[in-house]
């Protein structure tokens, strides 16, 4: 009996003490449980939409929320930023959007009264869904930590640890092929019958479209009984499947007809999707960079330079427009007319048009006047009229008339101030803007040395040539930042261009060694001009990594700052090349200058290396073949004879010039007569004067190091006094099997200077050959294990 009470009594026991755990809410207070957590969902909802968009305002917020006077930018306030960033950054990121879900499907379960057994579940896959989504965005948007949180940063982090990229990657297939499994009853064949179905249903939708023919949409099979046509309006797969003839046929999706999509024109859209997404990124960065900081301004060193004044220079001819004599041209209008009519050369028209030293007479001749007879009738004219440098222009381009160019008696000086003053200069908008002077209808002739892109002057001595260097040089000086041009001047006559020493720190570029910026010894000028090819090589490098095909384009995506100055990167400035007397050069130096300046004119033009060459020498031996085919633009100053003009100008006329100033302009097939802007040797003084006395850049700018094969590298020798970088460098020569200055910069990152020391280096220790001009030094070392014993060889 006692042993039954005891039982008895602990079944009573277990019964209250189930009773007590047991806890059943009852239905008002579910309604209510439920109601509150809906309502939390959608709070949870907006507080997170809102984190994306304020987190970043919110964050001195989050200690705060004890203090009823600060307030936060989330939709929720203080509540919504602390949640969500508990939730988003120390959470799961995205895929935390899973518990506003769970919350209110919990709360519809508990608010409508429904059976809860498989809430459980739910919260189950739920919490795997979301860890799995934490674990993926961390690791596919490892950049962006706030997609996939500090969680899913972290696990990702500890997964890479021990299994790697691939690893973790292959761990999130297999959870996702579970979740699909487990939660959509994933199954091969249910996959590819879905598969199936749909490419029956875009069959049947093609063979029903009015657009398409049933000759062209219905399938047949042949046999040897004919043809069978396959009836498409039941797209069951399993009538599809099972159809069969006598003879077996292959279902329809086998039977080699296909009018899907071609699969190739999707990839290449979305390889195209991708690349786009790319640039947008780089796009978005640089947009963001701008937005911060503005765009890059070269001339933010110098910000304060001040351009010279126009009071720096002089009005030559002071009293200002040109004088018309009207008795002059009367005089010269008739004798041309008399002149003419002797010939009988009857004219139906003559009006003339008066520039600063020529005055243009236009005439019509009669109908059935011949011009080449006016043409022959120069001399002629020239000696009723008893003036020097007659120039017929039969006919003019571009107009009806025969032009007759007649010196004026009392020639007016064009001055300097007056072309720089000219409205067409100061509104120019070029990159290399040049005024060279008035035409014969005294109108400012502004030209873009840009786009011409190399110019070639040639001139008797005392005509012009060195205003006329002047000229071009003082309007860039007038137009442009000493950030976005530099000067090499190169003056063999050691007098012309000495005056532009005082802005070497402002305009000026020099080789590394040189004491002087203005190159009067010719070894320097070789040395220089093989500089420039480097930098040539150099800049194309630039151009090419940064996807453009000029400097103009180059320096624009800079300023955007959508170039990282970590690669190499930097703002080019124009380089102009001036050359004052070419002549001297090729009788001293002849191929060792013509082959690199050959190859500047040939290449240099799209990345902002302009050459303006000046000889007084026009001769074919000075000015070849492969030069004048590279320099299109031309000026020819008074020449002495015809030939001289023919070289230069490929037609005659600059030896009818009358000298001081007058000259010839071509860029192609049509001949421009101009009177050059004068600019005295005080002006140019004035202006250097005015520019060197502002502040400048700490030396002139730097051109690379060039080493002739003169130069010796006995130093070099030395293992103690070897660059620090030299053996990482030889390796990347041996590797490369290319040895250049050029490729040691880029690959280590190292400056021009440096490079050169280093390349100088290998060439002593045996590893690479001597220089050989433009092109790239043989490097002796076929691999790497032969490096090793020669380094090894060297230490011992």
């Amino acid at each position: 009996m006692a042993k039954k009470r005891t039982k008895s009594k602990s079944k009573k026991t277990t019964t209250t003490a189930k009773k007590k755990v047991s806890f059943k809410p009852s239905k008002q207070n579910k309604i209510i449980f439920g109601s509150l957590l809906i309502v939390l969902s959608i709070a949870l909802f907006f507080s997170f939409m809102s984190f994306y968009f304020t987190w970043q305002e919110d964050q001195s917020m989050l200690s705060q929320f004890a203090d009823r006077n600060a307030e936060a930018s989330n939709l929720l306030n203080k509540f919504g930023a602390n949640v969500s960033h508990f939730f988003m950054y120390k959470g799961f990121g995205l895929a935390s959007f899973a518990f506003p879900f769970l919350l209110a499907v919990t709360g519809l379960y508990l608010f409508l009264g429904l059976n809860g057994k498989r809430l459980v579940s739910k919260w189950i896959w739920g919490m795997v869904g979301v860890i799995w989504g934490s674990v993926a965005l961390g690791f596919f948007a490892a950049d962006f930590p706030l997609l996939g949180g500090l969680i899913g940063y972290e696990m990702n982090d500890f997964l890479q640890d021990y299994t790697g990229k691939i690893g973790v990657f292959l761990i999130l297939i297999f959870v996702l092929m579970v979740i699909l499994v487990q939660l959509f009853n994933f199954t091969p064949e249910g996959f590819a019958n879905f598969f199936r179905r749909q490419k029956q249903k875009i069959k049947s939708d093609l063979k029903e479209g009015p657009s398409t023919t049933t000759t062209t949409t219905e399938p047949s099979i042949e046999n040897e009984e004919g043809s069978i046509e396959l009836n498409m309006e039941d797209t069951s797969p399993e009538k599809i499947d099972t159809y069969t003839h006598k003879k077996d046929i292959p279902p329809l999706d086998e039977a080699g007809l296909d009018v899907n999509i071609p699969e190739e024109e999707e990839s290449d859209l979305d390889l195209k999707v991708e690349e786009t997404t790319i640039e947008e990124e780089t796009d978005a960065k640089a947009a963001k960079l701008v937005e911060d900081f503005g765009e890059f301004d070269p001339k933010l060193e110098l910000g304060n330079y001040k351009f010279p004044t126009l009071d720096l220079l002089e009005a030559h001819g002071a009293s200002g427009g040109i004088t018309i004599n009207q008795e002059e041209l009367e005089e010269n209008k008739n004798r041309i007319v008399s002149t003419l009519k002797n010939y009988k050369i009857g004219i139906a028209q003559i009006k003339a048009t008066i520039g600063p030293t020529v005055t243009l007479y236009e005439i019509v001749p009669e109908a059935g006047i011949r011009i080449s007879k006016i043409k022959n009738l120069e001399d002629d004219i020239a000696l009723s009229l008893a003036a020097l440098g007659i120039r017929i222009i039969a006919p003019i381009p571009g107009k009806g008339t025969v032009g007759i160019e007649v010196p004026n008696k009392n020639a007016t000086i064009v001055s300097m101030r007056s072309v720089i003053a000219s409205s067409k200069f100061q509104k120019a908008e070029m990159e290399l803007p040049i005024a060279f002077g008035k035409t014969i209808s005294n109108e400012t002739f502004v030209v873009d040395l840009a786009k011409m892109p190399h110019m070639l002057m040639a001139g008797a001595t005392g005509q012009g040539k060195s205003v006329g260097l002047n000229a071009v040089i003082t309007s860039l000086l007038y137009k442009k930042h000493p950030a976005e041009v530099k000067f090499i001047l190169v003056d063999p006559k050691k007098v012309e261009l000495t005056l532009y020493n005082k802005i070497e720190r402002h305009f000026l570029a020099k080789l590394p060694d040189s004491e002087e910026a203005i190159i009067t010894d010719n070894t320097k000028v070789i040395n220089t001009l093989n500089s420039l090819c480097i930098e040539m090589d150099h800049r194309y490098e630039l151009l090419k990594s940064a996807m453009v095909r000029n400097i103009k384009e180059y320096n624009t995506k800079f300023k955007a700052r959508k170039l990282n100055p970590n690669d190499g990167h930097k703002f080019l400035p124009y380089i102009v090349l001036v050359i004052d007397e070419f002549a001297d050069l090729i009788m001293t130096a002849g191929k060792e200058v013509e082959t690199p300046i050959a190859r500047l004119a040939q290449l240099a033009r799209a990345i902002g290396i302009h050459l303006i060459i000046a000889t007084q020498r026009p001769s074919v031996n000075v000015i070849t073949g492969i030069i004048k085919a590279n320099f299109p633009a031309r000026i020819a100053f008074r020449v002495t004879s015809k030939i001289d003009s023919r070289t230069i100008l490929d037609a005659q006329g600059a030896d009818q010039l009358i000298g001081r100033g007058d000259m010839l302009y071509t860029q192609g097939n049509d001949v421009t007569r101009l009177q050059c802007a004068f600019v005295d040797t005080p002006e140019v003084a004035r202006i250097t004067d005015y520019i060197g006395s502002q502040r400048a850049y700490p030396e002139a700018h730097l051109l690379p190091e060039y080493v002739g094969e003169e130069s010796g590298t006995s130093l070099d020798n030395d293992i103690a006094d070897r660059d620090a970088m030299f053996r990482e460098a030889a390796e990347v020569i041996v590797t490369a099997q290319q040895g250049s200055a050029s490729l040691i910069q880029r690959k280590l990152k190292l400056g021009y200077n440096r490079a050169g020391r280093i390349i100088d280096q290998l060439e002593a220790a045996g590893i690479v050959g001597p220089f050989e001009g433009s092109k790239a030094r043989q490097v002796l070392v076929p691999d790497m294990y032969s490096l090793e014993q020669l380094l090894e060889n060297e230490a011992k």
